[in-house]
């Protein structure tokens, strides 16, 4: 009771304590359930969200579904009024809500009135911990879930993927290199009792983190701890991740996305080299770094991209960063070459010293207002949970700070040690080539008629000559 009552001293404090985000209170309930609070500026409105540990990624590529399948059974009712009935409840009390689920979390999302806090989070455990849940109500969620996905995953389908048409880039190169399963994940073959021993074994308290960010109830620690500490904790499961077995892939590759067009988009992908001794904001700034690089080499100077700009894309423990830029299909050559001179010059000399400093500093500058309102800093909590120790979130700032170019030059050798892996991808024809393609065909269709009317025309001349003899 010692935590609820310093809880309660907590949000009866200056208000002050709203002004620094990265302080937020945070306790350990009895049964292992994560409580987080902080109080918020914006008025009369609290930022719900309740972090599931678990995701796509907790699974093998057949079942991977399972806890997105989950997610939507949740949100079919309490009773015989069903999804409709669920939502009007939270309708009454001014809330709206969603779920998100991703690699590593499933998480609900809640934005409602301060008033209706505790009413809203009483409707949020029922539906977590009461929804029935049954074959028709399944069924349902199949549906939902292929819908999402971008429908019946076929035959047809599962082997064009196998073929590469139609696939993303990145997607692409991870299956290639075996960072992701080469199959899309499908619901269709997921059993009733497959997803109630996921709920039972993994939205347990001491797999949850409950975060509450704006103008908080005074009771709220007291709810929490009546309400959501009675649920009983579970010996954690073992996590099944998929078993993929890292290969190698093909360096350059142009995949074929759509049919006529002549647009066009550059990946130049790099794999990002595991370094303890290199901080993870080392990244942050680099790929700030390779915005820049390569607003200023092909759009400025070449004039070859409107928005090129750099990325990093998790997949399992690795990281694909790439350079990518958006093209006509005719300045693919160039622009090629332009961005490998850039990588070669960067691996060669390093960063301009002058260049990081200025976008360093413009970065750091940016985190005093990279996050506004309760629901930002809810959602900033949720993707920061690793970082939180003792009340305080890591300062993203200080980290930024403590980035040398030294080290950055470092990152920048080992990335770029690699060749990396090209991928282009545009449709199969330019208009230019259909256009061509149309008038061959004409010219060939008239020739092939012309020479059509020629055959039929000796053929009726030789019906129509007399016969020798004849009168």
């Amino acid at each position: 009771m010692r935590f609820i009552l310093f809880a309660c001293l907590l949000l009866a404090s200056l208000p002050s304590a709203a002004l620094d985000r990265l302080q937020a209170e945070g306790y350990l309930l009895n049964n292992g359930l994560q409580l987080l609070l902080k109080p918020g500026n914006d008025r009369a409105h609290v930022a719900i969200r309740l972090v599931v540990g678990v995701g796509f990624a907790d699974f093998g590529c057949a079942d991977q579904e399972l806890p997105h399948l989950l997610e939507h059974l949740l949100f079919s009712g309490l009773d015989d009024s069903g999804e409709g009935g669920l939502e009007e409840r939270m309708q009454a009390l001014g809330g709206e809500w969603n779920a998100f689920t991703s690699d590593t979390d499933t998480t609900f999302v809640i934005e409602a009135p301060a008033r209706n806090q505790r009413k809203v989070l009483d409707l949020l455990l029922s539906a977590v911990t009461r929804t029935e849940l049954t074959e028709a109500r399944l069924d349902t969620a199949r549906r939902i879930v292929e819908r999402e996905d971008g429908g019946h995953y076929s035959h047809l389908q599962r082997w064009l993927d196998h073929q590469d048409l139609g696939k993303d880039a990145s997607n692409q190169l991870a299956v290639e290199l075996g960072l992701r399963c080469a199959d899309r994940a499908s619901a269709a073959g997921l059993t009733l009792a497959q997803v109630r021993q996921v709920r039972q074994q993994w939205y347990a308290p001491n797999n949850m983190t409950l975060i509450v960010v704006g103008e908080l109830d005074k009771l709220l620690p007291a709810y929490v701890e009546r309400t959501f500490g009675e649920l009983a904790a579970v010996t954690p499961s073992d996590r099944s991740p998929p078993a993929l077995e890292r290969r190698s892939a093909e360096r350059e590759r142009t995949l074929i996305q759509g049919w006529v067009g002549d647009a066009a988009k550059l990946h130049w992908y790099f794999l990002e080299p595991d370094v303890e001794s290199l901080p993870p904001a080392v990244w942050d700034l680099l790929q700030v770094y390779f915005d820049w690089a390569l607003y200023k080499k092909l759009r400025l100077e070449e004039g070859l991209s409107y928005g090129p700009g750099s990325q990093n894309e998790p997949f399992g423990d690795s990281t694909l960063l790439s350079l990518n830029a958006d093209l006509d299909r005719d300045d693919i050559p160039q622009a090629r070459q332009a961005v490998q001179a850039l990588t070669s010059q960067l691996h060669r000399d390093g960063l301009d010293s002058a260049t990081f400093e200025r976008l360093k500093a413009g970065v750091i500058a940016r985190q005093a207002w990279a996050i506004q309102g309760d629901s930002g800093l809810a959602d900033y909590y949720w993707g920061a949970l690793g970082d939180y120790e003792d009340g305080h979130f890591a300062d993203p700032a200080q980290a930024l700070r403590e980035v040398t170019l030294a080290q950055a030059n470092e990152a920048v050798r080992r990335l770029f040690a690699d060749p990396g892996y090209v991928r282009v991808e545009k449709p199969l024809l330019g208009y230019d080539e259909l256009a061509t393609l149309i008038t061959a065909a004409t010219v060939l269709a008239a020739l092939l008629g012309l020479a059509l009317c020629i055959a039929i025309g000796r053929r009726r001349g030789r019906r129509a000559t007399p016969m020798s003899g004849t009168k």
